[in-house]
């Protein structure tokens, strides 16, 4: 599934780059989980994903660790679909949202959608805190080098992230690779 120049999605069918993230019961689990969710809705192809990284929180730091990656998608569904179908899945899972960057059971943002912007209340493309977060900068450049790396819009997102200030203290990578 992961071939060096990476999958290609349908011509009709757009790539976005999905976050995902647990610090609550078994989080390998968790991501395996919400990963299989997605390749299982027949709108949306699961490209590849990262290594998988346990990362200290962020906002509210008194809570355990999380685990986090990032996957590539393609989808035909609008932003705004795909971001409904992943709200759909944290549900699915048994995601409860009580308290903003509090602790969770899975929590999948959508980062980027190729060639969309959104400024809305419900969504902004790219997310707006993408680019602060080496929980996300640093799992991406992994998937981008490891396995898309031949694909232009992905090397101009990589070449962009690579450039920024990303302190990686708290990151462990801990699994090398997802099935």
């Amino acid at each position: 599934m992961n071939p060096a120049s990476g999958p290609k999605p349908p011509p009709d069918w757009r790539e976005a780059i999905v976050g995902l993230g647990s610090n609550l019961g078994n989080r390998a689990d968790n991501l395996s989980r919400a990963r299989r969710a997605m390749a299982d809705h027949p709108a949306i192809r699961l490209l590849a994903e990262s290594p998988v990284y346990e990362t200290d929180p962020v906002g509210v730091t008194d809570q355990p660790a999380f685990y986090n990656q990032v996957a590539a998608v393609a989808t035909v569904l609008s932003p705004e679909e795909l971001l409904a179908v992943l709200l759909k899945i944290e549900t699915g899972l048994g995601r409860v949202r009580e308290k903003r960057w509090g602790p969770r059971l899975i929590d999948l943002d959508l980062l980027v959608c190729f060639g969309e912007t959104r400024d809305t209340p419900g969504l902004r493309l790219p997310h707006p805190r993408m680019e602060e977060r080496a929980f996300v900068i640093v799992p991406l450049l992994d998937l981008i080098q490891d396995v898309l790396r031949n694909r232009d819009e992905w090397v101009s997102l990589a070449k962009r992230l690579d450039r920024l200030p990303c302190a990686a203290d708290g990151l462990k990578r801990v699994v090398e690779k997802q099935s």
